[in-house]
């Protein structure tokens, strides 16, 4: 029998390309997603093997359930005090991503980049860590910044890439970076935080710290090498380490499918390198604090990384950049089964007799008004298109502790051809 004749009685190949379920225009219906009872998983203790425990990488770690009470093994019974600071910090971060916003729209800055409905992955994260745990960012978590009460102005300045702005302007609005603060200069190039994190926690370990490192990707960046190359380093060294998968469903204008979703869940990838996996329901504010908080144990008492999905959806476009309304129905966000972050946690405050919603309107207002207020100042230091804001001779410095001589070389010559042209520049 001939190769040909054996080949000809084979069945047809076919490629699978992921399509996602709704387009613009389409009806939306979520009821396919699995919601288990909030409080029906189960906790096991930080110091656990991985393995036994693998079913919490496929199912829905939650806390708050319909009625807005907090139940189950995972609930971390916060008191009162510091849930509506939470509530606060998630309010003020929506406040100041709505006053960005409109600031880009105006032509004040040139990109921006909203979290709406995702608040919860940063700012319940952000408080459940110690303050002076390094956090290595994507660029949808600026609630970490402001939890650990970075200046508002500050981060304001940076957008505008203004006289005020500590990163001189070498950095894309958004792309904020805070030493003091624990917060890593974010990049612009997808998961390249993810090593750093794990490095860093490695050298914490090394010199016997105690801090750890956090870090936060998109579910679309773990089809980047660097993810998988951070999980294998921080499996063999079991680095102190907490890796975040924001799972927003939408990377740009790809779905989750593209990055793997239609196979398992982004959590079960902590399975096959045998570290802990989590996947937990991101617009749920107490079981995002709870899972980091556990995942912190872990890692202070030297039991090993921990990979958390966070299961959210992204209610805004990608940036400012991109319209949404151009490849997915503009009804997801609001037919989305896991609820606004936001309101979640206000409800649960209602619930215990902690607010009401004219408490909750009176805040809103007070993050409005000092978000105005702070854009007032910012803006005094400058806005994009008004001169020249930072001396030219920076574009050199930043980057090496000490300035290399052809550098040093170039700058030289710059500032000649400057003094020698008779029209200095702009130095404002």
């Amino acid at each position: 029998m001939t190769g040909d004749h054996q080949r000809a009685n084979r069945p047809q190949l076919s490629l699978h390309v992921p399509e996602p379920k709704y387009r613009p225009g389409d009806e939306v219906d979520f009821s396919d997603i699995e919601v288990p009872a909030a409080g029906s998983a189960r906790r096991p203790e930080p110091g656990d093997n991985p393995s036994e425990f693998h079913e919490l990488a496929y199912g829905l770690v939650r806390v708050l359930d319909e009625d807005g009470k907090a139940v189950g093994p995972w609930d971390p019974r916060l008191d009162p005090d510091s849930l509506r600071t939470m509530l606060r910090n998630m309010a003020l971060t929506r406040a100041f991503d709505e006053r960005m916003f409109r600031a880009q729209r105006q032509g004040k800055t040139s990109f921006y980049m909203k979290c709406t409905g995702e608040e919860a992955v940063s700012v319940s994260a952000a408080m459940a860590l110690a303050g002076d745990d390094m956090c290595f960012p994507s660029y949808r978590q600026q609630g970490i910044l402001i939890t650990r009460g970075y200046a508002l102005i500050e981060m304001m300045n940076q957008i505008y890439s203004n006289k005020g702005d500590k990163l001189q302007g070498k950095q894309l609005p958004i792309m904020y970076s805070s030493r003091e603060d624990g917060f890593f200069s974010i990049s612009g190039n997808l998961t390249t935080q993810y090593p750093q994190a794990v490095g860093w926690a490695m050298a914490s370990a090394a010199k016997g710290d105690s801090r750890i490192a956090a870090t936060w990707c998109g579910e679309g960046s773990t089809a980047e090498g660097d993810f998988h190359s951070a999980l294998t380093f921080a499996t063999v060294y079991r680095a102190p380490v907490i890796m975040n998968v924001v799972n927003n469903q939408w990377a740009i204008s790809s779905f989750s499918g593209f990055a793997g979703a239609e196979a398992t869940t982004f959590a079960a990838r902590a399975v096959g390198y045998g570290i802990a996996g989590l996947r937990v329901d991101g617009n749920d504010p107490l079981a995002v604090y709870a899972a980091t908080h556990w995942a912190a144990e872990r890692a202070r008492t030297n039991q090993g990384p921990t990979l958390i999905e966070h299961f959210t959806y992204r209610a805004e476009g990608h940036s400012t950049s991109d319209d949404p309304s151009g490849y997915r129905s503009a009804q997801e966000w609001t037919k989305w089964p896991l609820g606004d972050p936001i309101k979640r946690l206000k409800d649960h405050l209602i619930a215990l007799g902690e607010w009401d919603e004219d408490r909750q309107a009176a805040m809103d207002q007070e993050c409005a008004d000092l978000v105005r207020k702070t854009q007032k100042e910012a803006e005094k230091n400058g806005i994009l298109g008004h001169g020249l804001h930072q001396q030219f001779e920076t574009m050199f410095e930043g980057v090496y502790e000490e300035m290399p001589w052809h550098l040093k070389e170039q700058q030289a010559q710059m500032i000649a051809e400057e003094q020698a042209s008779g029209r200095p520049w702009d130095r404002k």
